[in-house]
């Protein structure tokens, strides 16, 4: 591919004008907005250790209350997009957020989507809409735009979760903002509006725009998850065990912008995934895994995160004789629909 001129090819007095006037010249700058054969993403491989976060968190508990953080969370930012952006991909925002007992973190809206992975504790739960959904650890809880949510303790220990957020996204789209719920406490007489899948309260149900029908399932339970990647691991001819948290009405993503699914690696199970054009992050759940990175080893063990640009070489190790299990959020859901999604053979075979 023919090599482009640069600015240093331009007169001094012309580039000046240009810039006067507002303008910008494409060509040199051709080859960055638009590399040949792939992207160069600012998204680095990196790797967040729990054992190193939990004690910063437990920190940040004992110096800021909850009432002057609103949400106490530890930020896990890629330095691929500068610490201060807070990102972890060009999409995905990453945090542990910490909930003490009797704490009570108040009611908010905002227009980006949230999902919360529980990582340790129980006692605590989210309210989305008005329903109450117990998190326990494993659980997927959602957070959708614009719905009414708050997060409040009655246990005995400390509960721990991962936030993962499309913030980067809105927040480029300059469609970012927050708005207060009720100050007072809101939910304690909070009662269950979903209690299982396809059962809800008739009183409740209504075919108009409401969560019930956008949203029909709130938490999915690690429990459930679980069952059935051991399920599908029993059929000896599938090797890629994975199961992928869907809207159950509409069969689509459980949510619009961040895709979320949890895949079971068998003992001492090594599994090759496919090169992706998204970002995606694994947290593992249960187990110590290794991912490998094109030719950088990552091992991780429980409540462990990583992340990973597109079109790399990713490996799943299980190092255990026993079942491990990962929790992965990609970009997939946003790139498809804006028709960019696609995936490649590996380039290390």
């Amino acid at each position: 591919m023919e090599t482009l001129a640069t600015l240093d090819d331009l007169p001094k007095a012309y580039v000046d004008e240009l810039t006067q006037k507002n303008l910008v010249p494409l060509w040199p700058s051709l080859r960055e907005v638009l590399p040949p054969n792939k992207p160069k993403p600012q998204t680095q491989v990196i790797s967040w250790k729990y054992k190193d976060i939990r004690p910063l968190l437990m920190r940040a508990g004992e110096l800021t209350p909850i009432e002057k953080a609103e949400r106490r969370v530890l930020v896990l930012s890629n330095p691929g997009h500068g610490l201060e952006n807070m990102r972890a991909s060009s999409v995905m925002y990453l945090g542990m957020q910490l909930l003490l007992p009797g704490e009570w973190a108040p009611s908010h809206r905002h227009t980006p989507n949230a999902v919360r992975l529980i990582v340790e504790g129980n006692g605590a739960y989210t309210s989305v809409n008005g329903e109450k959904c117990p998190m326990e650890r494993g659980d997927l809880i959602l957070t959708p735009t614009g719905m009414w949510h708050e997060h409040s303790h009655e246990g005995e220990s400390e509960v721990v979760w991962l936030d993962v957020l499309d913030l980067p996204l809105v927040y480029y789209s300059e469609a970012s903002f927050v708005e207060e719920g009720e100050k007072a406490k809101s939910n304690n007489e909070a009662k269950p509006l979903v209690y299982g899948p396809g059962i809800v309260a008739t009183e409740n149900f209504t075919r108009n725009d409401n969560h019930l029908v956008k949203y029909p399932v709130l938490r999915y339970p690690w429990a459930d998850a679980k069952k059935a990647l051991e399920t599908i691991a029993e059929n000896s001819s599938v090797e890629m065990v994975q199961v992928t948290y869907v809207n159950p009405e509409t069969g689509d993503d459980a949510q619009k912008i961040i895709g979320f699914s949890a895949i079971m690696l068998r003992p001492n199970q090594v599994l090759k995934l496919r090169q992706r054009s998204c970002a995606m992050v694994f947290h593992v759940i249960e187990g110590d895994v290794n991912i490998k990175v094109d030719s950088v080893q990552h091992d991780l063990t429980v409540a462990d995160t990583l992340c990973t640009p597109c079109f790399t070489n990713v490996t799943l190790v299980n190092t255990l004789d026993k079942p491990s299990f990962v929790f992965v959020a990609d970009e997939s859901p946003f790139q498809r629909k804006l028709g960019l999604y696609s995936e490649r053979e590996r380039t290390d075979i």
